[in-house]
């Protein structure tokens, strides 16, 4: 569902099957990836897969998402200017700093210029890997209106950071913390790093909750099989959307009634919590759980 990104499901840019797939696995977004997934001497061939795909087949389903190479490699000029032309929904920028958020921003304003596209129709999302990326998250999404979300790499990061990556993930607390809440503040997307044991349908869950308890709206995916356990968590229960509708019922009657305040349950009732209640049933409204 394209107004929701509950889900990012990675897919290998030179793997036409599961390309050809992609809009029926499930997941909120997909993103198509010319990084990590494709060895140097498939670059280009993946490129044209990736591009030809995005022209030639129905993507309406999920949001459309390409992870580029590094803006300091030899490869991201021709990946902008390439996928760039077909217009992706969005732009996935790994290592991201403020100067390369800048720079594709910019490539982006001549090439929807040339194609006649609306201008800044083409969103970034920021993958967050490095240590300074975590600490400067505010300014890199600062740097375009484009970008409306924030993709946090935990593998990358540990990495960077020279400490080992963990099932627990105790070591990206601090990251997800702030990615979430420079995310929350600026209004845009935090989705959280893959968990990348895909057997481990417990541990997936157990991660995803922690993530999202700390803010995190949404998790990347690395595999089909993750995206049903993804969406479970991030997906109103039945006593959530039951105790949503009872909120907003006991509203209606204190509005009524001309009572400023009320309680539910022998509980104050205020702002935030109807706020939330709001937020709940109209969620589960979209998902069709009303």
């Amino acid at each position: 569902m394209k107004n929701l990104r509950r889900t990012m499901l990675f897919m290998p840019g030179n793997n036409p099957s599961m390309i050809q797939n992609a809009d029926i696995l499930g997941a909120d977004s997909i993103i198509l990836d010319l990084e990590d997934a494709v060895s140097l001497t498939e670059k280009d061939s993946a490129r044209i897969l990736v591009r030809e795909a995005i022209k030639n087949l129905n993507f309406e389903n999920v949001e459309l998402i390409v992870r580029i190479n590094p803006i300091d490699t030899i490869f991201a000029e021709k990946d902008i200017i390439s996928i760039g032309k077909v217009k992706p929904d969005t732009i996935l920028v790994p290592k991201a700093t403020e100067e390369d958020i800048a720079k594709v921003s910019n490539m982006l304003d001549e090439i929807e210029d040339e194609m006649k596209f609306n201008k800044g129709e083409i969103k970034l999302i920021a993958l967050i890997e490095s240590a300074y990326g975590v600490e400067n998250v505010y300014n890199i999404i600062k740097a375009s209106e484009r970008v409306n979300g924030v993709l946090l790499g935990g593998e990358d990061l540990a990495a960077d950071m020279g400490i080992k990556r963990t099932k627990e993930g105790n070591e990206v607390f601090y990251a997800r913390n702030k990615v979430a809440t420079a995310c929350k503040a600026l209004r845009v997307s935090s989705i959280d790093t893959p968990f990348t044991d895909t057997n481990d349908c417990i541990g997936l869950k157990e991660d995803t909750r922690k993530a999202k308890s700390l803010g995190m709206t949404g998790k990347a995916a690395i595999n089909p099989r993750q995206v049903d356990d993804i969406h479970e968590v991030y997906s109103p229960s039945e006593g959530e959307i039951n105790h949503a509708k009872r909120v907003m019922e006991a509203k209606e009657k204190a509005d009524s009634e001309g009572l400023g305040v009320f309680s539910l349950d022998g509980k104050m009732v205020d702002a935030p919590i109807i706020n939330r209640a709001k937020a709940t049933l109209e969620l589960a409204d979209i998902l069709g759980l009303l």
